[in-house]
């Protein structure tokens, strides 16, 4: 038994957590928040696949082992995994539209991410500020979109480059079919109809009557399962006209029916000229192997918070990193590319009203898995008849409210230099998405080391000058410090001596020490003195210890 007062470790798996508290008054709202995700789900996951340069059925591979992972092993209940528009841009650039890259892609990510849990390393997301998220998210929303254009035109043998394929889609736009831009403007007026019902639609009172309440249900389903219903539409006129002996429309083509075997992913690849062994493989996706663990995690994570914050719980990011190493892992094994945490369908989730990470147990059985399942068994032979079109409308629809145009105004508003990593992230990405990451990051770094740098000094004078650092001292800033002490306290008529307070000081390094000792000695041989004041317990013990001739200190400046 536990000793009076002490307090019980928490359990291992999330899933302990909430289990044992279960309630089967929870099971219904669960059960709708499954078949929701279900019905956003599966034709997400073809388009998602057709975006990644992928045949359809690796979407649907991808969408059903992450849900049961993430069930035991993830900490935000709201959140599921699966394959997303991001994902699947970086995807289409690192697996160069080979399967069994993309396959090993999601193994090896899935092993880093699963390193970075187990190292605790998902502090490092906090060195990715929100210019530079907003930047890749508004700059993958425009290219992503522009991307599936082609396929809303009926274009074929655009290039993947974003500048080219600008290019070559205007040089081209002579050649647009009727038949599938007709189709595709229509999916996307849909769908945006449908958006807008759902975003206006009012709370359901309990106190109304039954056929208001089955009424506000019916136009919630079709509003929430609108990708379904407009894919659905979209083949039915496709095969319509396939009876009629024409067919105006780019249609997917045949998928193979059954679902994958459970097998390890291929660490090599058979080529004309050769095997492609598994070190040549990793040396070709090179920097991918960086960028798709931590955007993977990046995803998850902001999509976590934002729904956490909402609904008042905490996540912790490195069991977030376990949980999607896990599912990556074992999604390679049933052929899966990189998945991550969708904010599509975490929405859908939350806003059926799903309890417990049971939603996501229940979207694998019986609903969003079942209905993966179900459609890889027996409904492949119907998915030939999706129109492109179709897809890609559902691709825009999903991706532009991913575009931010409020940020450049706030931040103009708020702190203007903070547009500098966002502008940068944002222009590069255009040219290669790692590109952009890493300049915004490097850019966001350099600005933080720069304040580090130059912190704010207050200077004050009086009888002695008075010298306030803003923020701790570190190696970077004693140049600076020294110079605006000595320019000061020399240049004044009489010179003066020194109070440095340090109150907002909370650390200090051996080279700023060496520098207040510089400053130290360079005052004393023009007849000043330096004295501290202020100085927190940290700071004091490390200067105490360093044992500087002269030094003197008092606990505040009314005090010296």
């Amino acid at each position: 038994p536990a000793m009076p007062g002490s307090r019980c470790p928490r359990p291992a798996l999330p899933v302990l957590r909430w289990l044992p508290r279960y309630s089967r008054a929870w099971l219904p709202l669960d059960l709708l928040a499954g078949l929701a995700v279900g019905l956003t789900a599966v034709p997400q996951a073809l388009a998602y696949a057709e975006l990644a340069g992928l045949p359809l059925q690796y979407g649907l591979y991808s969408s059903f082992m992450g849900c049961f992972v993430y069930c035991l092993l993830g900490t935000a209940k709201d959140v599921t995994l699966g394959p997303t528009a991001i994902m699947s841009l970086l995807v289409s650039s690192y697996a160069f539209h080979q399967p069994v890259y993309a396959v090993l892609l999601a193994f090896l990510s899935g092993c880093i991410q699963l390193a970075m849990g187990l190292l605790r390393l998902g502090f490092l997301l906090d060195f990715i500020s929100c210019p530079v998220i907003k930047g890749f998210t508004s700059a993958a929303s425009i290219t992503i979109s522009f991307n599936q254009v082609k396929n809303i035109l009926g274009l074929q043998g655009i290039p993947r480059q974003f500048f080219l394929q600008v290019y070559e889609t205007l040089r081209r736009i002579g050649e647009t079919r009727a038949g599938d831009a007709v189709l595709g403007l229509s999916c996307l007026a849909a769908l945006a109809g449908l958006r807008a019902m759902k975003s206006h639609l009012p709370q359901a009172v309990p106190t109304e009557p039954l056929a208001v309440r089955i009424s506000h249900l019916i136009v919630w389903i079709c509003a929430t399962a609108r990708n379904a219903l407009v894919v659905l539409f979209a083949g039915l006129v496709a095969y319509s006209f396939q009876v009629m002996g024409s067919q105006p429309f780019r249609l997917t083509g045949s998928i193979p029916q059954g679902l994958p075997a459970f097998r390890p992913p291929r660490f090599s690849l058979a080529a004309p000229n050769g095997t492609v062994p598994f070190p040549s493989m990793v040396q070709d996706m090179g920097v991918g192997l960086a960028v798709v663990p931590l955007m993977g995690l990046l995803e998850t994570v902001a999509i976590a918070k934002a729904f956490a914050s909402q609904n008042g719980y905490r996540i912790d990011p490195d069991q977030e990193l376990l949980a999607l190493g896990v599912a990556n892992v074992l999604g390679s094994f049933v052929s899966s590319y990189p998945i991550t945490g969708s904010f599509g369908r975490t929405a859908v989730n939350a806003q059926s009203g799903v309890c417990t990470p049971a939603g996501g147990l229940v979207t694998v059985t019986p609903g969003c898995c079942a209905l993966v399942l179900l459609s890889l068994a027996y409904l492949t032979s119907v998915f030939c008849y999706i129109p492109k079109a179709a897809l890609a409308a559902v691709i825009i629809s999903a991706v532009v409210p991913m575009f931010d145009a409020g940020i450049f105004r706030t931040l103009w508003r708020v702190k203007r230099l903070d547009l500098v990593p966002l502008c940068v992230t944002f222009l590069l990405c255009f040219w290669e998405v790692q590109y952009g990451i890493v300049a915004g990051v490097l850019v966001s770094g350099l600005l933080l080391l720069y304040s580090i740098a130059r912190p704010p000094i207050r200077v004050s004078e009086g009888a002695v000058l008075l010298v306030q650092p803003g923020s701790s001292l570190h190696f970077p800033a004693v140049e600076h410090l020294r110079d605006s002490v000595c320019s000061r306290a020399l240049a004044a008529s009489p010179a003066r001596s020194v109070l440095l307070d340090c109150s907002h000081v909370s650390s200090i390094d051996y080279t700023a020490v060496l520098g207040l000792a510089e400053l130290l000695q360079e005052l004393h041989r023009h007849g000043l003195s330096l004295a501290f004041c202020g100085l927190q317990d940290p700071v004091l013990q490390v200067l105490l210890s360093a044992d500087l001739e002269g030094f003197q200190h008092f606990p505040s400046w009314e005090e010296a």
